[in-house]
C-alpha cells in the first residue's frame, strides 16, 4: 500500500500543474506513490489510471541498448563490431569507422533524420514525408542514408535518433526477427511487462492512453498525425508506470545480462556535461565520483516521460503523461518530497 500523506501531496502537485498522467515509485519492494491524474481519453472522460499504457517516446532507446548488450552477450557481436559488419546496408558518405559503440554512445557523428538541435518541431518531418509510411525500421533509411557526416566518430557526444535506427536494423538482422518482437520476446516477457508493447496508432489496444497536444488558445488535438504509426528502435513503445519500474528490476537483477555485463551497460562511457554522463541508452547523474541517479527521458507531440532508479536510496521512479510537458516537474517534485538528490545534481 502506498504512502498516504506522500500519495495525497503528489495528486495535489499533479492537479494543480494540470499534469496528465501516473506517479508510480518504489522503494525496494515497497510501495512509496501511486497517484494519477488527467484524461486517457478526453472526449469520452476515460480517467488515467495507474494500468494505462502511455507512449514514452526515446524513453525505450534503453530497450534497444539492452537488445544489443544482449547480442554482445551471446557473442552474436562485439561494441567494437563495426557498422559495415553488422548491417547489410550501404551508407555512402558514412565512415568507415563507425562501431555499435559510437552508436549507442550518440558519438558516431553521422547525419540524423531529426536533430533536436536545428529541428524545433518534430512535426514538421511529416511534411514530406507521411508518418504512416514508416511502419518499419528500414522505412526511415531514406531521410538520412545518403547524407553527409557530420562528425568524426568517437570525436563528439550528438545525441542522435538515426544512430537508434541502425541499431535496431543490427538487432533484426542478427536476430532474424522484427525489432519489436525481439524487444518484446527478450526483454518485455523477461521482466514481467505484460502491459507493454509496440501499437500501431490506428489500433491502439485497451487502456492505452490518446496523446494530446494542446495549443494556446485553449483547443487540443491528438498526436495522431505527428508521430511515426508505430515505435520502434528510436523510440515509441507504449508501457505502464508499473510495467517501467518492473523494468528496472529486471536490468538491476540481472534478468536481462549477467552481472559484468550489466556493469559495462551501466557504466559512464562519455561525458555529456559537468555531473551528467551516458551509458548505452541511459543517462547518468553523478555527484563527485558516485553516481546518485540512472534514468531515461522521452519527449514528442503529446507524449512526456521520465523515469529513473536512484542507487542510494534503492528507489525506482516512472512517470509517463499522455501530454507534450509535465513529467519532467512531477520528478523533480518527487525527488524534493523523497529528498532523493543532492542540491548540485537537482
Amino acid at each position: 500500500m502506498s504512502d498516504h500523506n506522500l500519495n495525497k501531496s503528489m495528486e495535489e502537485f499533479m492537479k494543480k500543474s494540470t499534469f496528465s498522467g501516473a506517479t508510480f515509485v518504489k522503494k525496494g519492494d515497497n510501495l512509496l506513490i501511486e497517484a494519477v491524474s488527467g484524461y486517457a481519453n478526453r472526449t469520452e472522460q476515460i480517467v488515467n489510471s495507474v494500468d494505462t499504457r502511455f507512449g514514452i517516446a526515446s524513453g525505450c532507446k534503453i530497450f534497444t541498448a539492452i537488445a544489443i548488450a544482449q547480442l554482445v552477450e551471446r557473442n552474436v557481436l562485439s561494441y567494437t563490431t563495426k557498422l559495415s559488419d553488422c548491417l547489410d546496408v550501404s551508407f555512402p558518405n558514412f565512415h568507415e569507422a563507425i562501431t555499435v559503440h559510437h552508436l549507442l554512445t550518440h558519438t558516431s557523428g553521422i547525419p540524423d533524420y531529426f536533430d533536436e538541435d536545428v529541428m524545433d518541431d518534430f512535426e514538421d518531418l511529416w511534411k514530406e514525408t507521411p508518418m504512416y509510411l514508416l511502419k518499419r525500421l528500414k522505412d526511415f533509411l531514406p531521410l538520412f542514408q545518403e547524407n553527409k557526416m557530420l562528425e568524426t566518430p568517437g570525436e563528439t557526444f550528438h545525441y542522435n535518433n538515426a544512430g537508434y535506427i541502425l541499431l535496431g536494423l543490427i538487432v533484426e538482422q542478427q536476430s532474424g526477427m522484427t525489432f519489436q518482437d525481439y524487444v518484446e520476446k527478450h526483454i518485455f516477457a523477461h521482466c514481467g511487462m505484460t502491459d507493454s508493447g509496440y501499437f500501431s496508432l490506428d489500433c491502439l489496444p485497451r487502456r492505452t492512453a490518446i496523446g494530446y497536444i494542446d495549443e494556446e488558445d485553449g483547443s487540443f488535438r491528438t498526436n495522431t498525425y505527428s508521430i511515426p504509426i508505430i515505435g520502434g528502435s528510436d523510440g515509441g513503445a507504449y508501457v505502464t508506470a508499473p510495467d517501467m519500474v518492473r523494468f528496472w528490476n529486471g536490468l538491476f537483477s540481472y534478468h536481462l545480462l549477467n552481472e559484468a555485463n550489466t556493469k559495462l551497460f551501466l557504466h559512464p562511457h562519455v561525458s555529456v556535461k559537468e555531473g551528467v554522463d551516458y551509458g548505452y541508452g541511459i543517462w547518468i547523474n553523478r555527484r563527485n565520483d558516485s553516481i546518485v541517479k540512472y534514468h531515461v527521458m522521452g519527449y514528442d507531440p503529446g507524449v512526456c516521460f521520465h523515469s529513473a532508479y536512484y542507487p542510494q536510496s534503492n528507489v525506482t521512479v516512472a512517470i509517463p503523461s499522455n501530454c507534450s510537458e509535465g513529467a519532467f516537474d512531477v520528478m523533480k517534485e518527487v525527488e524534493l518530497q523523497l529528498e532523493l538528490l543532492p542540491d548540485k545534481v537537482k
